[in-house]
């Protein structure tokens, strides 16, 4: 028996350049994929039925507008209005007011979300969405 007719296996070394390669662009995804997101905090007060009325000051006592939002409309103390109109239909009222905003059950947090963004561009509005 020779040895020649025996075939000698040998494991070939396995290459990490292409590995190395495939974590390289999956670390570029998720960094810029990242960057994209734009987080925007909402300042707001959750009404809660235990807790007790906040003390306000006097010029704010009695200033208080109501904003009953559903999915497609949404009325400003009764009144519709829209979310273009809604900054300047709410300055209209005294500074320093408060907010209060009724939200339907089928809204989403997106309409919401809008709703309050455009409350924000008011000066000296506080805002309270109750639940």
């Amino acid at each position: 028996m020779s040895l020649r007719n025996k075939q000698i296996l040998r494991r070939r070394r396995l290459s990490l350049t292409s590995l190395i390669d495939i974590i390289f662009l999956l670390l570029m995804f998720f960094m810029l994929s990242s960057t994209f997101t734009k987080y925007v905090e909402v300042p707001l007060l959750a009404s809660q039925a235990s807790a007790a009325p906040a003390p306000q000051p006097p010029q704010t006592a009695g200033a208080q507008i109501f904003l009953r939002l559903a999915p497609e409309a949404m009325t400003l103390n009764g009144i519709p209005v829209v979310l273009d109109a809604l900054v300047a239909d709410i300055a209209a009222f005294a500074t320093g007011a408060t907010l209060l905003i009724s939200v339907a059950s089928d809204v989403t947090t997106q309409r919401l979300t809008q709703v309050l963004t455009q409350v924000q561009q008011v000066p000296g509005l506080s805002v309270q969405v109750l639940e």
